[in-house]
């Protein structure tokens, strides 16, 4: 249900009501529908059923918390190189986005089943983790073998944690950001609390999860995120739709939403 319905019933039954009746009702309403429209819309919901990450429709998404998946669904990648240890929905997001994702996946089932599935765009490797040294010497082979020497985006859900994390900053770009996945843990604040950074956290639920956790982003002295030419959208108008690659579809409420989401994609382009 759209916020412009929800309003709609809403002032119509505050005409029709008394106000001893309407305010407590409006405020039992709220506390019952926020939590049904947010699970609902969100796909958290089909997400908890599919046990995977997607959207209401079921296009995927990161397993990343809702405020970063919103943060990032903003802003625009084109032409960006990404970097992922450890694959999944987030693959399939980052590829219909970015120039280049390579991806290198831990698990070996799991590798072969998402190799299936990955765009032209995306180059998947498995690295088994070393577990008895927790040696990253393989990995770092590995990027360095790699015709592009530093990414713009570098997200870290997998593997060694703590010791990619450390690795990852030879491999990012100046201005480029570090997206740590279940920050509170893994050893990522001991990876990072020393190094000359910079750290937004972004706490809430993720897609078909009951707890809330965090999900960071981490840069050196600027960011391409953070440029403050992106405009602010009003995110209830804007219903997250299917992707297609490196480009966002939208079911559009009005106007005034089409031309800030094309400012968007001008700023960040």
């Amino acid at each position: 249900m759209s916020k412009s319905r929800i309003r709609r019933i809403g002032v119509k039954l505050s005409r029709l009501l008394p106000a001893a009746l309407w305010r407590p009702m409006r405020s039992i309403g709220t506390g019952v529908v926020t939590p049904i429209r947010f699970s609902l819309t969100s796909g958290h919901w089909k997400s908890s059923l599919a046990m995977s990450a997607c959207t209401a429709t079921g296009a995927p998404i990161p397993w990343y918390t809702y405020p970063a998946i919103d943060f990032l669904t903003q802003r625009s990648f084109e032409g960006k190189n990404v970097l992922e240890f450890g694959g999944g929905q987030s693959t399939l997001w980052w590829s219909a986005r970015a120039q280049s994702v390579l991806t290198i996946e831990e698990d070996s089932d799991w590798y072969e089943r998402l190799r299936s599935r990955v765009a032209r765009n995306v180059g998947i490797h498995h690295v088994p983790v070393d577990h008895a040294t927790r040696s990253v010497a393989s990995v770092k082979a590995l990027l360095d073998a790699q015709p592009i020497r530093a990414f713009d985006v570098i997200v870290v859900d997998g593997h060694l944690r703590q010791e990619v994390t450390a690795l990852a900053f030879d491999y990012l770009e100046p201005d480029g950001a570090m997206i740590l996945d279940n920050s509170e843990g893994y050893g990522f604040y001991e990876a990072i609390k020393d190094r000359n950074c910079r750290r937004v956290d972004f706490f809430g639920f993720a897609p078909g999860v009951s707890l809330r956790h965090c999900t960071s982003i981490v840069f050196l002295k600027d960011c391409f995120l953070l440029n403050p030419k992106i405009p602010i959208p009003v995110i209830e108008e804007m219903e997250r739709g299917e992707e297609s690659l490196r480009t966002k579809v939208y079911a559009v409420s009005s106007t005034e939403t089409l031309a800030r989401w094309r400012a968007i994609k001008s700023a960040t382009a």
